[in-house]
């Protein structure tokens, strides 16, 4: 299949894309070579070739799959240096009268 300048142009438009007109005919070749090899792969016929789960020689070891303690069910007080009455404490930040001196 051939992908000519003007469906370059067609799709660029649909796509909002900015295209430099010198740039139709390089994508344009581009492009139908990149179909000219699909159609090649796709006429390919594997024969015995068993379908991969995986790397060759990679086994995939499972686990039990085992409901255990969530790790975001904590208290606040927990995730911060520290609080009083329930609030977090932070550090007193400088004050315009502070940064002058």
């Amino acid at each position: 299949m051939r992908v000519t300048p003007d469906d370059v142009r067609h799709v660029a438009d649909l796509a909002r894309l900015g295209l430099e007109p010198d740039r139709v005919e390089q994508l344009a070749h581009e492009l139908s070579g990149i179909l000219d090899h699909m159609d090649v792969l796709s006429r390919v016929v594997p024969r015995d070739t068993p379908p991969m789960d995986g790397a060759p020689g990679v086994v995939s070891t499972l686990r039990e799959d085992l409901p255990g303690a969530d790790p975001l069910l904590v208290t606040r007080e927990t995730m911060a240096p520290a609080t009083r009455d329930g609030l977090f404490l932070v550090p007193r930040l400088a004050a315009h009268e502070d940064a002058s001196a």
